[in-house]
C-alpha cells in the first residue's frame, strides 16, 4: 500500500486543481476532471485530452477558443482532464493492489 505521505500529496493536488484559485470555475474544472457534462466543442478537446490523448489536434482547441474559452482556461481544463485521468488510473491501481493483496495474490 503507498504511504500516507504519497496519498496526501495525491489528494492535495485534486484539491488544488479542483478547488484553487483559476480563470475557470470551480464548475468547469470539476466536470473536465471527471470528464463528463462539458458542452461542445469543449466536450471533444477534454474527452481527446482524458482519453485519446495523441489524437488532440490544433483544431480541437480552435474549436474549443472559438466558443469563447481563453487560453488560460483551456490550458486549466486540458491540466484538470489529464490530472483526472491519472486519478482514476492511481484510484483504480489502488483498488487492484487492494484486492489482490486481500485475496493472498501479492507478497
Amino acid at each position: 500500500m503507498p504511504d500516507n505521505k504519497k496519498q496526501a500529496a495525491h489528494r492535495a493536488l485534486v484539491d488544488r486543481i479542483l478547488n484553487g484559485e483559476g480563470r475557470s470555475s470551480a464548475q468547469q474544472r470539476a466536470r473536465a476532471f471527471g470528464n463528463d457534462g462539458l458542452p461542445p466543442p469543449l466536450n471533444t478537446l477534454i474527452g481527446k485530452v482524458a482519453t485519446r490523448p495523441t489524437q488532440v489536434t490544433e483544431a480541437d482547441f480552435a474549436a474549443a477558443k472559438a466558443s469563447g474559452f481563453s487560453e488560460d482556461q483551456l490550458f486549466e481544463l486540458v491540466i484538470c482532464a489529464a490530472v483526472g485521468q491519472s486519478a482514476r488510473l492511481y484510484e483504480a491501481g489502488l483498488t487492484a493492489l487492494a484486492e489482490a493483496t486481500a485475496n493472498g495474490g501479492a507478497r
